[in-house]
Order: structure tokens, then C-alpha cells, then sequence
């Protein structure tokens, strides 16, 4: 059923131009807009290929007629009506799918395109009745006619520096009309429609209705964003939300200048409040400002608009990996805190026990003092100097887990000892067991769920393999694999782009935090000697 109804003329391995079969004509490009392009004879050399498509169109036309098998069998030709007609009904019915020529990057076919559409594809009023859902959850079914009751959802927001917030709508049912209240039926907020505009390109023209099936923008809604739906006082329904793409390709995000870091802030609120599929998280642990996307050439464009709507030129870079230390023996450290500067001193010293804890995350502190070595106002000075400590481990100052610390012995002086003395006598304590505890390097470890055709199956798996990955188990589901395994996070970062590279764009997948494992030495030591060079 997928049938060319246009075939690119290439001379000198060069596109210059188009045979449109249904028309009969060539259309040569002779400037850089599509509307340059002149109409001329089917080259001789292209007419047996231009013949043969023909020959397919009309087959798959007279399937889909009885009028018009009746003549294809009888060996007539269709007119360009008959043709016409025939491929309306098929292309409407799914069972012609027309294949055109064309360059986005030179904009040439664009406006071919579009006529197709216009022509033959089918009017969003044509498919009758379509599913609303009330406020009780209650499906509900609505014809595609100016006569039902109205339903417009907004399907995009943007954010405009001069005009503010447009939101583009359809009408889903009913009519729209301007200086109109209508209803949020998400929240149930009420909206002042003041006017309406339809949008081309740049240019918006203002309206007094749109009808079921009509795009349109709206300004200055005050409790609408994207997917919510607009519908009459007293008859609220919401339209099936429209299903994004989780964005999952992140990239750390930096100021270039101090002037850029405000209007990024801003940019940044903007461009999430416009697009579903962008999104931006403060990693509080590294510090970084981590933009989500669908891919590379996505945050690309995100970068572009910051520029170039925002003022703010920015870098990215990848976002550090959150690595874990912890130790893997059991020690004791002695910290020492003596200083004698005239007048009253600083004294602490103490006596710290550090045991593997892999049961609790968090540090945790006791104390087995016995004789009032160390008095015990100075024990949250203590479990402080330690906190602070472990927050950032000896081999790459990632935050130390699994470490449970016990304060054994100590001693104070009357007058010098103080809460300051026994922190940073704490500090030194843990300074002086990491030599002893053997301190190890933790990664995050992912829980990745791949959706691909069977066909890249094999592919997959052995990439899986490169990143250290472990198969935790294949589900088939139709003509795709459901591939489950456990990747360590440091091996992903590029992983939405590389995936849709190895499966032609047909491979999805989902990914979340796990658990820390060991890193293995080789990669350890790489990772310990990058954070010592910073």
C-alpha cells in the first residue's frame, strides 16, 4: 500500500527536481525558494519508472471502487478525476499510503505536502464521534459537529516576549466563539475568552469563531497549560491528554557569564511552561542545572531559543555521575586538636571506631565513653565534625555511605576543651582511620527496560554488554523485545541518542535508580584521579 506519487530527479547525483506521477509533469528546481520551481516534460529516461508507479496507483484506486475495478479490469484508463477520487477513498481508508519527494533542509516539496493533505487526506469532522471523559470519570462520546456541545484542548503553549503566553487550541466539538467564558474542565477554573486568532507562521489573523476541527491561539489564559480542555459552563469534560515522550537525555547546563545566569533562570521557567517533553532538574549533590530532553539535536534547539529569545548563551556539558564511597574494614582514628594561642586554648582529642554499615545509608554516630572521658555536651560536636566528614569521602570527595561511626575514648581539658576543638578533633579522627578502613568507590546502578523490534534484538544485547551491563530478562511482546537489565549510570549518558541510532529511531526505553555497587578498579582509578585533578 506505500506507493510513490512523486519520484526525485537526480542528475549528477544532485536533486534538482520532481516527477509528480499523478500530474504527469517534472517540476524543476531553478532558485532557492520551492516557488522557483518550473514545470516541464517527464524526462524520456524516467517515463518507464513514471509508468509502472502509475500502474500501481491505479491498481490500488480501482480496489478500492467498485466503478472504478470495473473499468481498470477492462483495460480503460482512469481520468485525473477518476484518479483523484480513487485516491481520496484509499488514502482516507488507510489503504494507500502516498510517498513524496522532497528537502526540508532546501525547503523544496514542502508545499506539494501540504496540497496532499488538503486533498486527500480526511477532515477531522469525518471521524464522527470521538471519547470525552467528565469530572466522575465517566466516558462520554461526542460527535465532530458544530452542533455538540464544545470541547477545544490545547494541545501547545508557547511563551511570546512581547504578547505573553498563546495558546494553541483545536476544536474538538462545538463552536468557539470570541469575548465568550468558557470553563476549564481539568480544574474547573473559569476562562475570559477575549479574542481569537488563527496563526500563519508569523503572521496571526484575528477571528470571531472556530469551528469543530479548526486550530486556533488564544492569549492570556490565566489557569490553562497545555492538555487541558476548554468546554461550556455546567457541561465540563476533558479530552484524552496527549501521551509525551518522557525526556531522558540530560545534559548540565552553565551560564557563560554572570549577566546570563538570571535570564537563564527565566528562559529556562519559559521553555519547560512551552514544551512537555523538555524539563530541568537542580541536582543539589553535584550543583548542576541538568536539562532533560528527547535527544542531543532537541536541547539543541532549546539552546538556540535561549539565545536567541532569552538573551542567554549558555554551555552544556555532561552531568556527573552521584558515585558513593564507603569503607570495607573496621578501624579506629585518633584525632588530636591542640592550639595555644595566648589566653585560653583548643583542646579535643578523641578516640573513633568506623565499622562497614551496609544495612543504613546514612552515617550513623554512638558513643561507649565510659568514665566521662569526653563530657557529654561534647557529643553533637562530635557526630557534627563526623557528618560534615563523610559528606565528602578521601578518594574523589563523593559523599561516604554506609559507615557507622562509635566515639570510644577521649579527653578534654577544664578550660581549653570546647565544641569547636572536638569537631574539628572529629574531622582528624576520620582523616586518620580512612588510611586503615580502605575506603571503596560506589556506582550508581540503573534499572533500564528497552522496547525494540526482534530485529535489533541481537544489537541491543551486545551494546548492553560494552556498558558492563547485566540481562535481567527479555519479555517478546508482538514484534518487539522487552529487554530488562541493570546498567551502572556512568555508562548511559548518552544512551537516548546512541539507542535511536542502532534502532532507526524505533527503540524506546525507561530507566531508574537501583541501587551502589563497587566500581571496578580500572574505572575506579580513573574516576579518583579526574577528581584529584579538579
Amino acid at each position: 500500500s506505500v506507493i510513490p506519487f512523486e519520484v526525485p530527479i537526480i542528475e549528477n547525483g544532485e536533486y534538482v527536481g520532481t516527477v509528480n506521477i499523478l500530474r504527469n509533469k517534472a517540476w524543476y528546481h531553478h532558485g532557492p525558494k520551492a516557488s522557483d520551481s518550473i514545470a516541464q516534460p517527464i524526462p524520456e529516461d524516467m517515463m518507464d519508472e513514471v509508468s509502472m508507479y502509475k500502474d500501481q496507483i491505479a491498481e490500488a484506486v480501482a480496489m478500492g471502487d467498485d466503478e472504478l475495478m470495473e473499468k481498470f479490469f477492462s483495460g480503460e484508463e482512469f481520468t485525473d478525476a477518476e484518479l483523484t477520487k480513487g485516491v481520496r477513498i484509499g488514502v482516507r481508508n488507510g489503504e494507500i499510503i502516498p510517498v513524496f519527494s522532497g528537502s526540508a533542509i532546501e525547503s523544496r516539496g514542502i508545499g506539494r505536502l501540504m496540497d496532499l493533505i488538503v486533498s486527500y487526506f480526511p477532515t477531522y469532522s469525518e471521524k464522527g464521534v470521538y471519547t470525552a471523559t467528565t469530572p466522575n470519570g465517566v466516558k462520554v462520546e461526542l460527535l465532530t459537529t458544530e452542533q455538540e456541545v464544545l470541547t477545544a484542548q490545547v494541545f501547545k503553549t508557547i511563551v511570546d516576549p512581547f504578547v505573553g503566553r498563546i495558546s494553541y487550541i483545536k476544536v474538538l466539538s462545538g463552536t468557539l466563539a470570541s469575548d465568550s467564558n468558557v470553563v476549564n474542565g481539568n480544574n474547573g477554573k473559569p476562562e475570559k475568552i477575549s479574542q481569537i486568532f488563527i496563526i500563519k507562521g508569523k503572521h496571526q489573523t484575528a477571528v470571531g469563531k472556530l469551528f469543530t476541527g479548526d486550530i486556533g491561539a488564544l492569549t492570556k489564559l490565566q489557569n490553562t497549560s497545555t492538555n487541558d480542555t476548554l468546554c461550556e459552563k455546567g457541561k465540563l469534560l476533558s479530552a484524552d491528554p496527549i501521551v509525551f515522550t518522557e525526556p531522558l537525555y540530560g545534559q548540565a547546563v552553565f551560564p557563560k557569564t554572570k549577566n546570563d545566569e538570571d535570564k537563564l533562570s527565566n528562559g529556562l521557567n519559559r521553555l519547560q511552561e512551552e514544551d512537555p517533553t523538555f524539563k530541568v532538574v537542580n541536582n543539589k549533590e553535584t550543583k548542576e542545572t541538568i536539562m532533560y530532553g528527547i535527544g542531543d539535536q532537541h536541547l539543541d534547539v532549546i539552546v538556540n531559543k535561549l539565545k536567541n529569545k532569552f538573551k542567554a548563551d549558555v554551555t552544556l556539558a555532561d552531568p556527573k555521575i552521584t558515585y558513593r564511597e564507603t569503607i570495607t574494614k573496621t578501624a579506629v582514628g585518633e584525632g588530636r586538636h591542640k592550639k595555644q594561642s595566648g589566653g585560653h586554648g583548643q583542646f579535643g582529642h578523641v578516640f573513633v571506631e568506623f565499622a562497614p554499615n551496609p544495612d543504613v545509608e546514612e552515617m550513623e554516630f554512638h558513643e561507649k565513653v565510659f568514665g566521662g572521658a569526653v563530657p557529654k555536651q561534647y557529643f553533637p560536636a562530635v557526630e557534627t565534625g563526623l557528618r560534615e566528614s563523610t559528606s565528602e569521602g578521601t578518594l574523589a570527595n563523593y559523599k561516604m555511605v554506609n559507615v557507622k561511626t562509635t566515639l570510644l575514648d577521649g579527653k578534654y581539658h577544664d578550660v581549653d576543651s570546647s565544641e569547636m576543638a572536638f569537631k574539628l578533633a572529629a574531622r582528624l579522627a576520620f582523616k586518620d582511620a580512612m588510611n586503615k578502613c580502605h575506603p571503596i568507590l560506589l556506582e550508581p546502578i540503573m534499572n533500564v527496560t528497552i522496547r525494540v523490534p526482534d530485529e535489533y534484538t541481537g544489537t541491543i544485547i551486545g551494546d548492553l554488554n560494552k556498558r558492563r551491563g547485566a540481562i535481567m530478562g527479555m519479555t517478546p511482546d508482538e514484534n518487539d523485545q522487552i529487554i530488562e537489565a541493570q546498567v551502572p549510570m556512568g555508562e548511559m549518558a548518552r544512551y537516548s541518542v546512541e539507542l535511536r541510532s542502532m534502532t532507526q529511531g524505533l527503540g524506546t526505553y525507561t530507566i531508574e535508580m537501583d541501587r551502589y555497587d563497587p566500581v571496578p578498579d580500572s574505572i575506579a582509578k580513573r574516576i579518583i584521579e579526574q577528581a584529584q585533578q579538579k
